[in-house]
């Protein structure tokens, strides 16, 4: 296994003038500019005695710089710790003071926010956008800042070349990253990930789904999540693919500007962004009288499915080769459509203990409804007598897996079985094949009055194929089950819905689910919920906040 560093290093010298990080309709960056920025980051730690194993917190918005301030703290074997951008200020002072940040790289407007006296362990703050010193305990660090490029020239008097560009490989076991899950302030999990940790799903990934200095990334997840830090960022660049982050909120308009920009090779997103394109796009035309009339028809069906196909590729720039989804099962209705339509598309699984994958399989070998196969790099097993028919925890040990969580020993020790395997706190089968496919949250698993499992993500995809509905959860009331809907406002409106009509759809979602769904899973109300569910960043629906 190679380390990611030196892959990053060889990269570098290979591709030194070659686009390398780039924020869409702004800062476009070459290898070279990069590694000179990262070498000036490394004679400042260096000056103001910044030591390896010290914490660095980043908070910031996505961009170009943002990737380059990652790597400035990561090859200098300081740990970095991404935090979401969209954490509350108080969130972030918690979460400072919880990591032992001894410097925060931040936007100037989100500085302006924080109140420093809660966290006196920070010894100086940067803006990464403009790069400027915006506080320093010691005055002389702003000027040492101030005065890099000359310390910089008098470093490398004949010039910077790729030979210059060294990066630390002999860290496998250190901590590189604590990233938190969430900015509670009660028993934070950041989680510790090691070099090792990255080295393992990086090559993992380059030998599954291969990339070059020919392709193109789109950056539309948050960085300070695993699952787009890694996938759409530091494994790409390893490789010499550009990396193009968005750089403003992933509006439908901003989106399917920027694939028609970048052109990316492969997509990676959430089913929710790619069932709202179908039904928005997609399943209006399909549900016409007269176009189920002609794909009931043989040779006229495969015509308009080569046509939507082709529609669906061009939408998001022409050149995606594979689209790859996470977070949440796809609805059966949609996964139903994309494979009439031979879309490229798979599901996969992880989290950000396993850095973040624990399960992948490219398009060709996908089964509809599974999560893909476990990856290579890590052991993946069902806790059940019967993998392939009774559900059980899923659990992984191997490179890929975190050591733990960051003084939370608590945690730390709960989270592993006692031979070493990551508890996931996720529910699923495995097939004779290989195929995970999952039932559900292990806490969110609700058990019936006669001893029934019921997982509520298994009813909600049921609920979300009946008209008009957006999002669902399903909860249990006094041993009743009842359905939160978030309705399809596009689709209302697109069908010129009167009030009467719409007062009408909570009942007929639950007629029409209960005539699909098992005697010990029927509904027995659907509650309509004015404002969209609350998410985490991987879009999935924060269920402990509905009862």
């Amino acid at each position: 296994m190679d380390h990611y560093l030196s892959l990053l290093q060889n990269a570098t010298a290979k591709f030194w003038d070659k686009s390398a990080l780039n924020t869409i309709d702004g800062e476009s960056f070459t290898y070279a500019q990069m590694a000179t920025l990262i070498r000036k980051f490394h004679i400042f730690f260096e000056t103001i005695g910044v030591e390896k194993g010290q914490h660095i917190a980043l908070w910031a918005r996505n961009s170009a710089r943002w990737g380059m301030s990652y790597l400035a703290v990561n090859t200098f074997e300081t740990v970095v710790v991404p935090i979401l951008a969209d954490f509350t200020p108080e969130n972030v002072e918690f979460l400072l003071g919880h990591s032992d940040s001894i410097a925060l790289l931040t936007n100037a407007d989100k500085f302006s926010k924080l109140d420093l006296s809660k966290t006196p362990q920070v010894k100086f703050v940067m803006d990464v956008d403009n790069l400027k010193v915006l506080y320093s305990v010691e005055p002389e660090v702003k000027a040492l800042w101030d005065n890099i490029d000359n310390l910089f020239a008098e470093r490398y008097p004949d010039g910077f070349g790729p030979a210059d560009v060294q990066y630390p490989t002999d860290n496998w076991d250190d901590l590189a990253v604590i990233n938190y899950t969430s900015g509670s302030t009660g028993n934070p999990k950041g989680v510790m990930l090691t070099y090792r940790n990255f080295c393992a799903t990086i090559e993992f990934s380059q030998v599954n789904r291969p990339t070059n200095e020919h392709q193109r990334m789109i950056s539309m997840l948050p960085m300070a999540h695993m699952y787009g830090l890694v996938t759409e960022f530091i494994y790409p660049l390893c490789y010499g693919t550009a990396i193009y982050w968005l750089g403003k909120a992933p509006t439908p308009s901003t989106l399917m500007k920027a694939f028609q920009q970048v052109k990316p090779y492969q997509l990676i997103t959430v089913p929710l962004v790619m069932e709202k394109i179908f039904k928005s796009k997609v399943k209006p035309i399909v549900d016409k009288p007269v176009m189920k009339f002609l794909c009931a028809i043989p040779g006229v069906r495969n015509i308009i499915y080569k046509k939507i196909h082709d529609k669906m590729i061009d939408a998001f720039g022409g050149e995606v080769q594979e689209f790859i989804l996470g977070g949440a099962p796809v609805s059966p209705e949609v996964e139903k459509w994309f494979k009439r339509i031979k879309l490229p598309y798979m599901v996969g699984y992880g989290m950000t203990e396993a850095t973040p994958l624990l399960a992948y399989v490219g398009y060709k070998d996908y089964v509809a409804g599974s999560c893909g196969k476990p990856v290579t790099c890590a052991h993946v097993r069902i806790d059940s007598e019967d993998p392939e028919h009774i559900a059980g925890e899923i659990q992984a040990k191997g490179a890929n897996i975190c050591i733990g969580y960051y003084k939370n020993p608590e945690a730390s020790a709960n989270a592993f079985t006692d031979d070493g395997y990551l508890k996931t706190g996720d529910l699923g089968i495995m097939d004779k094949d290989g195929n995970i496919f999952i039932k559900g949250r292990s806490k969110s698993m609700i058990l019936s009055a006669n001893g029934q499992n019921i997982y509520p993500e298994e009813v909600e995809a049921v609920i979300n194929d009946q008209p008009y509905v957006g999002e669902s959860l399903v909860v249990d009331r006094a041993s009743k089950l009842v359905a939160l809907v978030y309705l399809d406002q596009d689709a209302i409106k697109r069908d010129n819905l009167d009030e009467e009509t719409v007062s009408d759809i909570p009942e007929k979602i639950r007629v029409n689910s209960n005539k699909k769904l098992p005697n010990y899973s029927q509904l027995t109300k659907v509650e309509i919920q004015e404002q969209p569910f609350e998410k985490t960043p991987k879009m999935s629906i924060k269920r402990f906040l509905y009862k």
